[in-house]
């Protein structure tokens, strides 16, 4: 993870990275996820959480006050831990509308609040911008920090490439559209802090964009 500079109150971001293993008729499948955590000694929001809540609970010092858990997108290698993330630290969970019927799969009760485009959300002197992406799916959120440069991606944007579209409800064209008009406008020196893996930056990516059109993934 890069170096990134905290804000002149304090707010800066960790990473909390889990593992969980999922059987499957091909074989067991393994997934490393990210949880990032962005706030200063006071405050903090909690973005995704994914496999082992107890071990993000446990990153999070007590002083600190957990003021939501907010999910990039409703598969549930992001959000098979908010529920033990919530009950631990007393924090409600925000979920885009559009993906609810994910988040139905795995949990019985209703999401805490929605989360909704051009939104903003304060931590510590840090405002975080909502910007909807669909594509990955319909509900598919990134969340934009101008004043520290950095925007978390979840499954929308990677090094080298989008998100995978293969599901019945994702669409190729939809998260091409939402990389190029809602991501690539930001500035190129933004760092992105995606979902899976390491982090990159915005105009390392962008003069990719035609590429990944032309394959197709």
């Amino acid at each position: 993870m890069p170096d990134i500079a905290p804000s002149p109150g304090g707010v800066r971001v960790q990473r909390v990275v889990t593992a969980g293993t999922f059987d499957r008729p091909e074989g067991a499948l393994t997934l490393e996820n990210n949880t990032w955590v962005i706030g200063d000694d006071a405050d903090c929001l909690v973005i995704d959480a994914g496999h082992d809540g107890r071990a993000i609970v446990k990153s999070i010092p007590r002083a600190q006050r957990v003021q939501g858990v907010l999910i990039t997108h409703g598969h549930f290698d992001h959000l098979d831990a908010v529920g033990e993330v919530c009950d631990g630290t007393r924090a409600p969970a925000y979920l885009h509308p559009a993906d609810r019927f994910l988040w139905d799969e795995l949990y019985p009760v209703t999401p805490d609040g929605e989360l909704a485009d051009g939104q903003t959300l304060l931590v510590g002197d840090v405002e975080l911008h909502v910007i909807h992406t669909p594509g990955h799916t319909p509900g598919s959120t990134c969340f934009h920090a101008p004043s520290l440069g950095v925007v978390f991606t979840g499954d929308t944007l990677f090094p080298g490439g989008p998100g995978a579209t293969r599901h019945d409800y994702s669409d190729f064209d939809t998260i091409i559209e939402s990389v190029r008009s809602r991501l690539f406008t930001l500035p190129e020196d933004t760092v992105v802090l995606p979902g899976h893996g390491e982090a990159t930056v915005i105009g390392a990516e962008r003069p990719h964009l035609q590429e990944w059109i032309d394959r197709r993934w």
